[in-house]
C-alpha cells in the first residue's frame, strides 16, 4: 500500500487555518483533531470549522474525533466535508453501526485505540473500517514524545490486517517525526500524522516530502511488505 502523509493542522496557527492548508500542498489528507474536553482533557474545534475548511483547501479531510458521543456526531463530521472520520472506540457504544452510517453517507471510516486498548478484542470488526487508528500517545495535545511500546502493537495489528486479507489502511498519530517513522513503518504503518514535524519545520512542503521519503525507504523492505 503506498505511504501517506497527514499533517496536523494541531500544530498550525488556527487563525490563518486556510493559508496553513495550502503551506502542506503534497500531502494525501489534513488531518483535523476534534476535541470536547470531556473524552481528553483539551478543547479544539468542531463542525463549523470542518465546514469552513472543507471549502478553503482541495485536501481531503481526516477528522479524529476525540469526543464523548462519537456515535451521535461522527456522521455529521462526513456531512460537514470530511472525507473520513475517525471515532474511538473507547468512546463508541455502536462501532459497527457508526462505521456503517459513515460509509452509507460516503465517507471512510476509521476507528482509533488509545494507547493501553489492545487491537485483539475488535479483530472481528476490522472488516467494518477502512482505517484503523493506532495512537502512539495519549490523545489530547499535540507535541508529545512518540511511544515506543506501541511498536509491537502496531506489529500485532498489521499480522491481523493481513491475517483477514484486509486493504486496511493503518495510520499512526503522536510523535511522528523524522526520528520515528521509519521505526512505524517498519512495523507496519502506511498513513503517517505529523504534526509539529510538519507545521514547526521552516518549509512544512518540503517537511511532508521528506517524511514520504522516509517512510517509503523503510516500508520498502519491511517484513510484512516483503513477506519474509
Amino acid at each position: 500500500m503506498a505511504v501517506q502523509i497527514n499533517p496536523s493542522i494541531l500544530s498550525a496557527d488556527f487563525a490563518r487555518l486556510a493559508d496553513e492548508a495550502k503551506a502542506v500542498e503534497g500531502a494525501d489528507w489534513l488531518h483535523v483533531d476534534v476535541m470536547d474536553n470531556h473524552f481528553v482533557p483539551n478543547l479544539t474545534l468542531g463542525v463549523p470549522i470542518v465546514e469552513s475548511l472543507a471549502r478553503a483547501t482541495d485536501i481531503p479531510l481526516d477528522c479524529h474525533l476525540m469526543i464523548q458521543d462519537a456515535d451521535r456526531w461522527a456522521p455529521q463530521y462526513v456531512e460537514a466535508g470530511a472525507s473520513s472520520v475517525t471515532f474511538h472506540a473507547e468512546a463508541a457504544a455502536a462501532p459497527v453501526r457508526t462505521a456503517r452510517e459513515i460509509r452509507a453517507k460516503g465517507g471512510r471510516a476509521s476507528m482509533a485505540l488509545k494507547p493501553a486498548t489492545p487491537i485483539e478484542p475488535y479483530e472481528d470488526l476490522l472488516p467494518e473500517l477502512d482505517m484503523l487508528l493506532i495512537m502512539t500517545v495519549e490523545p489530547g495535545f499535540g507535541g508529545q514524545a512518540f511511544l515506543d511500546i506501541m511498536l509491537p502493537k502496531i506489529r500485532r495489528t498489521r499480522e491481523l490486517i493481513s491475517k483477514h486479507g484486509l486493504e486496511l489502511w493503518l495510520q499512526v498519530d503522536g510523535g511522528v517525526s523524522a526520528s520515528t517513522i521509519e521505526r512505524c513503518a517498519e512495523a507496519g504503518a502506511d498513513v503517517f500524522v505529523a504534526g509539529s514535524a510538519v507545521y514547526g519545520a521552516a518549509d512544512p512542503a518540503q517537511a511532508v516530502r521528506a517524511l514520504r521519503t522516509q517512510a517509503e525507504t523503510a516500508s520498502a523492505g519491511a517484513a510484512w511488505v516483503c513477506g519474509h
